[in-house]
């Protein structure tokens, strides 16, 4: 029973329960950094190897750090930023700075990040709005070059500012050096996606590049190792049952060899295990974890879509629930022509709403395939995805109208 009202904290029995299975939960979490990272000795070394010259103030190459979310790219990087603070504790000869691009995601906003860890006096820090980037930029020159030391400076998600900003941001970073004179900064940009660079400056291109390196996907039994290594310092003895490791180890290898969601399971596994007072994490609770887990994307990936989107995707679900489970673009787009009526929106063509189709699909929210007739032509069929994308944009608040809406026939087959 759940105590209340008897003197002790309403907290109490959930730290109890917690106890019997969890030592330390953060271990589990991606953005914690063990002391060992298990299958990336090769990369690790490849990287030591480029930026030890900045122990010695030598200016390392600019390495470009490609690899799929998590391939343990981000992990590495970070333990080897806090090596180059135990080689060099006082930062004389160089200094670590890591901006995460996804979550600044501006040109002033990483050069004021940048700048902000470097200017030690706050009286002189750079302001969080109001200057022009070339001041920004003259500023950052002006105490970087105060040092007389290397920085190393790492844009985790590099291609986000790209898709956002252009390539001004790296212009700026890339052709810094030109005007240091004591001091030099060294660039390390890590993507998930290989192409960025493609459509890049080409000679910022070459200068952001000069040493690439590649981060494979981890297979099943490294997966495991990883998961092993972690769990032993995370949970009490004898609280997992033999195969949890192994099965979230071969559910992450078939989801790209994704270590962030073999600890993401693991971790949601043993929330769900402590929620339900059970004494041991079982293959059930990892089921029900990756259940979630993949609901919660879903969702997320639901909710973020245009006005627009959302209403090809409520036709889609009207005509599902009105025994039409394979429908066509046509059917569609007749629906859509009525409920954005009812909605009083705009409406797109249906070769617009043809493409918003594809682009649900390639998100996984619906299925469309082309089926062809011969020489009577072909046409798209569309389902949708699962029951949780109809009970989520049903909840949506923009189609309270439809509540009892009723589908019109559709008969034209395009």
């Amino acid at each position: 029973m759940f105590p209340l009202n008897d003197g002790e904290s309403i907290f109490k029995h959930y730290m109890d329960k917690r106890n019997l299975l969890v030592k330390n939960k953060r271990i589990l979490q991606s953005s914690y950094i063990p002391e060992q990272l298990p299958h990336r000795e090769e990369q690790i070394k490849e990287i030591v190897e480029i930026v030890a010259p900045s122990l010695a103030k030598d200016k390392p190459s600019n390495i470009l750090i490609i690899g799929k979310t998590g391939t343990g790219k981000t992990a590495v990087v970070k333990y080897i930023g806090k090596e180059l603070k135990k080689a060099d504790e006082n930062e004389e000869n160089c200094s670590f700075i890591y901006i995460n691009c996804e979550v600044v995601d501006t040109p002033y906003g990483i050069l004021y990040n940048i700048g902000n860890q470097i200017i030690r006096d706050e009286t002189k820090s750079i302001p969080f709005t109001g200057w022009s980037l070339d001041r920004v930029f003259s500023e950052l020159t002006k105490y970087v070059d105060k040092e007389n030391k290397i920085y190393i400076i790492v844009l985790d998600e590099i291609d986000r500012s790209f898709q956002k900003n252009g390539d001004d941001i790296f212009y700026f970073l890339t052709t810094i050096n030109e005007v240091l004179e004591h001091s030099k900064v060294s660039i390390i940009g890590i993507s998930n996606n290989p192409k960025f660079t493609d459509f890049l400056d080409p000679k910022i291109k070459s200068r952001l590049g000069e040493e690439k390196i590649i981060f494979p996907p981890y297979n099943t039994l490294q997966l495991e190792d990883i998961l092993k290594d972690r769990s032993e310092d995370a949970f009490e003895d004898g609280v997992l049952s033999p195969g949890v490791v192994s099965y979230c180890a071969a559910l992450s290898a078939q989801d790209m060899g994704d270590a962030r969601r073999a600890l993401d399971l693991l971790r949601i596994a043993s929330d769900i295990a402590e929620r339900n007072n059970d004494n041991i994490i079982t293959e059930a609770h990892v089921k029900y974890a990756k259940n979630k887990i993949e609901l919660d994307a879903v969702s997320e990936v639901v909710r973020t879509l245009t006005p627009q989107s959302k209403t090809v995707l409520m036709s889609i679900v009207i005509n599902t629930e009105n025994d039409n489970p394979t429908m066509n673009t046509g059917d569609v787009f007749t629906t859509y022509k009525h409920i954005s009526e009812i909605l009083e929106s705009s409406t797109l063509t249906q070769r617009r709403v043809a493409g918003l189709i594809s682009e649900l699909d390639m998100m996984g929210i619906i299925h469309a395939r082309v089926k062809s007739f011969g020489r009577a032509g072909r046409t798209r069929e569309i389902e949708l995805g699962s029951k949780e994308v109809m009970d989520l944009i049903k909840s949506d608040v923009i189609f309270k109208k439809l509540k009892n809406y009723k589908n019109v026939k559709q008969t034209t087959l395009i």
